[in-house]
């Protein structure tokens, strides 16, 4: 006699590296009983310095595949880059919720007392428009120092998979804010890529002074919302499952992370 189905609700978090598992905890922390399939754009990494066009066809083009071959309750967008060039296009082409994760200005624009805002993203993120609202609407009342870095997200990423950090690398990519005189210093920064809370001790030991803010945990709060309404997936038992896209060099190094978030599998995904 076979096993009864179980139902679940599955999430894919997607994001163009291992970043966006920083989403991922802070939303199984909320949802703990959500079944996550975590899918990262290896071949295209780094998404920071790719053309808008580019990547939106990229994602569309993988998210659409994802949505046909898994039975998804819900996706979630992890990555800054991604979502603020493709939400648009994504939520009118596939027809499941889609929860994106655009950089905290408005929580920081609220916590700084000196009103003086930092937003650490990647170039592509900072240029964007949807960005550049996010400002306008949110913190009007704050001056926002932008530092745009596109190496940060792969110093974290090499972190992840290997454990050793470059800090004189990050020291040297946030000289922009440590050089100003405390009175011209931001007091809060926007972790503005996903990625970059996995180097957030790094950098609160650069500057200790600073509260550094991101989208985890309002994201977590989010998908829970999201996934109350979203449809059950029968399956034969609840696994974390990890894909990739292209040729990963450190696949063991990978798996064994992958492992540790709590995935059972890394496999190969096929556009």
């Amino acid at each position: 006699m076979s096993e009864p189905k179980v139902k679940a609700k599955r999430v894919l978090f997607f994001d163009s590296g291992v970043g966006g598992l920083s989403v991922y905890k802070a939303v199984k922390a909320l949802n703990p009983d959500v079944e996550a399939y975590y899918l990262f754009d290896n071949e295209c990494f780094p998404y920071g310095n790719k053309g808008d066009h580019f990547l939106i066809k990229r994602i569309e083009a993988l998210l659409e595949k994802a949505s046909k071959i898994f039975e998804l309750s819900a996706i979630v967008v992890a990555c800054n880059t991604a979502s603020t060039v493709a939400l648009p296009e994504l939520r009118l082409n596939i027809k499941l919720p889609i929860v994106g994760v655009v950089p905290a200005v408005k929580p920081a624009a609220k916590l700084s007392k000196n009103k003086i805002v930092g937003l650490l993203a990647t170039p592509g993120c900072l240029s964007r428009e949807y960005t550049n609202n996010l400002i306008k609407n949110f913190a009007s009342d704050c001056k926002v120092i932008k530092v745009g870095d596109a190496h940060l997200a792969e110093i974290a990423e090499d972190r992840l998979s290997t454990g050793v950090v470059d800090k004189a690398g990050i020291e040297k990519i946030v000289k922009p804010f440590t050089s100003l005189q405390k009175e011209e210093s931001p007091d809060t920064i926007v972790l503005g890529c996903t990625h970059y809370p996995f180097v957030k001790d790094v950098l609160e030991e650069l500057m200790p002074e600073v509260r550094f803010v991101d989208s985890g945990e309002a994201i977590g709060r989010r998908v829970k919302t999201v996934v109350k309404e979203a449809k059950y997936i029968e399956t034969d038992k609840i696994q974390n499952r990890a894909f990739y896209t292209g040729v990963l060099k450190n696949y063991e190094d990978r798996e064994k992370m992958v492992k540790d978030f709590g995935f059972v599998s890394l496999e190969k995904f096929e556009l």
